[in-house]
């Protein structure tokens, strides 16, 4: 491989004679920098170009060479740079050397040929190295690129299947952009409560933030006539209403089975469609769970779809005041919902309201 660029080679020898051979032996094809003792080496070693190689002398008078050594590469040297130590050919010295950390040993008396092909070597494969560390950030580039854009793409799909179940009530235009961060405050909230540091992580925080949307995905299964009915539901209306949650399970779980198992964003999709409506008091529904026996993703998700809801005006009532709001879930504590989340609620309410207000539904803005 053809060096494309002027080396720069430091030489460091105790004798001047020396240091004047190889310069000559290496003038016209590479930059030479001189240096007689281990500090002027290490001067020379700050100052650009930094040196692409560097010819050691093993017996300098002022300093152990390999002391030399450990301060170039703790300082100076790029990781590649390779160190050649100049011995005087026994074999003794060629160990403490590669003990010492040189890449190379070359033995005195050395020809102006062998010099001049170790060299050649050493810079040829800092060359290919460096060739192979670009190549290797590009396909690591490439790689984060593709997981950026499929990420992406799973954020849009699962927003847009979530938007479709919602589609068909127009005053809920960003229901689910705030539920989402409403849920994701909250959780981040909680992370260093003692009953969820263990559950709340980043990573898992992150999954659950991102089922979320999906919590009414089963209302794609609900009549409008029930859906869209301005008064109060009948039993039996309200009995098929309920069923959005069962409705919304069987969506994802028919994915996890279409998978052939599951993975932690299907669990907490599944957790949050099916539980969202359960009461910490065990009065919810579908299936009447109470306190912990609740999953916490439902938990959180309850609390913001309610205030939410609270917030947001109806065809058949007008929005709440966020002060309203706050104080009708605070008197449910314990009831409705999980009382270590309204009192995190309670702490972040402000970070609520500055959320309803950047996103407010189209008729409200």
């Amino acid at each position: 491989m053809e060096i494309k660029f002027k080396a720069t080679v430091l030489i460091v020898d105790a004798s001047p004679d020396h240091l004047v051979l190889m310069k000559d032996q290496l003038q016209g094809r590479y930059h030479a920098k001189l240096a007689r003792t281990g500090a002027e080496a290490l001067q020379l070693a700050r100052l650009a170009p930094r040196p692409d190689l560097i010819l050691l002398d093993a017996d300098l008078a002022d300093m152990d060479a390999r002391d030399v050594l450990r301060e170039l590469r703790g300082e100076f040297l790029n990781e590649g740079t390779a160190v050649v130590f100049l011995t005087e050919g026994d074999r003794d010295a060629e160990q403490r050397a590669f003990r010492g950390g040189a890449s190379d040993v070359i033995a005195r008396p050395v020809s102006a040929e062998a010099l001049k092909a170790r060299v050649a070597l050493h810079l040829e494969l800092m060359a290919l190295r460096g060739a192979h560390q670009e190549r290797d950030s590009q396909l690591e580039f490439q790689v984060a690129e593709r997981i950026r854009e499929t990420v992406s793409m799973q954020d849009a799909t699962i927003m847009a299947m979530a938007t479709l179940a919602e589609s068909r009530d127009a005053s809920i235009a960003n229901h689910l952009r705030r539920t989402q961060l409403f849920f994701t405050v909250l959780a981040r909230e909680l992370r260093f409560h003692g009953r969820f540091s263990t559950e709340l992580t980043d990573a898992s925080i992150a999954l659950m933030a991102k089922a979320a949307p999906l919590h009414d995905i089963g209302k794609v299964a609900v009549p409008d006539a029930i859906l869209m009915k301005p008064g109060r539901l009948t039993p039996d209306e309200f009995n098929l209403m309920k069923q959005h949650t069962v409705h919304g399970r069987d969506a994802i779980a028919g994915v996890e089975k279409t998978l052939g198992g599951t993975n932690p964003f299907l669990r907490y999709a599944r957790e949050i469609t099916y539980s969202h409506q359960e009461r910490w008091d065990g009065s919810g529904y579908p299936q009447g769970l109470e306190g912990e026996g609740i999953p916490l993703s439902a938990r959180l998700m309850a609390v913001a779809d309610v205030y939410d809801a609270l917030i947001s005006k109806r065809v058949y009532r007008p929005a709440f005041t966020h002060e309203t709001a706050v104080e009708l879930i605070r008197q449910s504590s314990g009831e409705h919902f999980d009382p270590d989340i309204v009192d995190a609620m309670l702490v972040v309410e402000e970070q609520f309201r500055a959320i309803a207000t950047e996103f407010p539904d189209a008729a409200q803005a």
